[in-house]
């Protein structure tokens, strides 16, 4: 049910006192079950919204729940409320997380925010991966309709997260034989030679990422199974040179840490019936001084190319704690005035 059809209905007078330029309307929600779900624990979902919406009144009455306050205002808080009964009515828990979610898409114009946050990735035990916001659905979408995929973005954008939830399904389905996943392992102000143990303790930790994704979205017993059989292989880059991936899904990680040269050699792997998944934040580049970076170089080259898409994140993707994506802004705002000095 869409908003307009049934969910919502502007009503005016009401029963609530009103200021001359206030509008009224009321949302009747249409399962008395989901009314708890709708306003959260103790009116916290409804405080949310009166918070967003400036001097708006929410207030409930058995299955409906009256709107008061300046008309767009009102109109914002009923979209919001009609998306997040849209959410219930597929299925979906509500938290304060998602509540959030849906009133900033609703503050960016975003026509239906349920559409971004309906539907998602299969994983193991019955597990949907969904987007979190705009950015995450179209990089979903993207993955889905392309051969190589460029998620390029700051932390916590869920670029890894998502392309991995892309690669366990598509194994699972049976649409390629095998995963590999890999990382270039360049030091971020640490030195690889001091690490103790063999070549391969001492990539592990530039690998351990890539594991915990796994763990998370199959369990350590199906991932250490995959692995032992050579259904998920887990390297560093160079462990890709001279090789042809036929029949697989091919995630490459930090990639901002790749020199052209092996990116080149990288893209060049590809084989039949094969998908990459290009992930990498260019503003947290560890390579030496003066050394160029294979992502921020690749899309001169590739734009435009048929089946090939770069898609672009930002703080408003980030879906760690709220702090993380201020602190990329921060960082951006830093970067932008250094740049503006060093031109002046």
């Amino acid at each position: 049910m869409k908003p307009g059809t049934g969910i919502m209905a502007a009503l005016s007078p009401s029963e609530v006192p009103l200021l001359p330029a206030d509008a009224e309307a009321r949302i009747r929600i249409p399962d008395s079950d989901m009314v708890i779900n709708v306003v959260g624990q103790h009116d916290a979902h409804i405080r949310l919204l009166e918070a967003a919406y400036t001097d708006t009144r929410i207030i409930g009455r058995g299955d409906e729940l009256v709107v008061s306050g300046p008309p767009e205002s009102v109109a914002k808080a009923q979209k919001a409320v009609d998306e997040l009964i849209l959410l219930l009515l597929d299925g979906q828990q509500i938290d304060e997380d998602r509540v959030q979610r849906v009133i900033d898409m609703v503050n960016s114009n975003v026509p239906s925010p349920s559409d971004v946050l309906i539907g998602g990735i299969p994983v193991a035990r019955g597990r949907l991966i969904r987007p979190k916001t705009l950015g995450q659905r179209a990089y979903m979408n993207a993955i889905n309709e392309n051969t190589v995929v460029f998620g390029i973005g700051p932390a916590g954008t869920g670029k890894t997260y998502l392309g991995m939830a892309a690669a366990v399904e598509a194994l699972r389905s049976g649409a390629v034989r095998r995963i590999l996943l890999t990382r270039p392992a360049v030091e971020a102000g640490e030195r690889l030679g001091f690490l103790p143990g063999d070549l391969a303790a001492k990539v592990d930790p530039y690998l351990r990422p890539l594991y915990d994704a796994l763990y998370d979205m199959l369990g350590p017993d199906e991932t250490v199974s995959l692995m032992e059989k050579g259904v998920i292989e887990i390297a560093p880059l160079a462990y890709m040179r001279g090789r042809t991936l036929n029949d697989a899904y091919i995630i490459l990680d930090e990639a901002q840490n790749t020199s052209p040269e092996q990116m080149k050699m990288f893209l060049t792997r590809l084989g039949f019936n094969s998908k990459m998944v290009v992930t990498g934040d260019v503003t947290q580049v560890d390579l030496p001084d003066g050394k160029a970076s294979g992502l921020r170089r690749v899309r001169k080259i590739l734009t435009g190319i048929e089946g090939v898409a770069f898609i672009e994140l930002s703080s408003k993707d980030v879906v760690r704690a709220r702090i993380v994506a201020d602190i990329v802004d921060a960082y951006e705002r830093h970067e932008r005035l250094d740049a503006e000095g060093e031109r002046s």
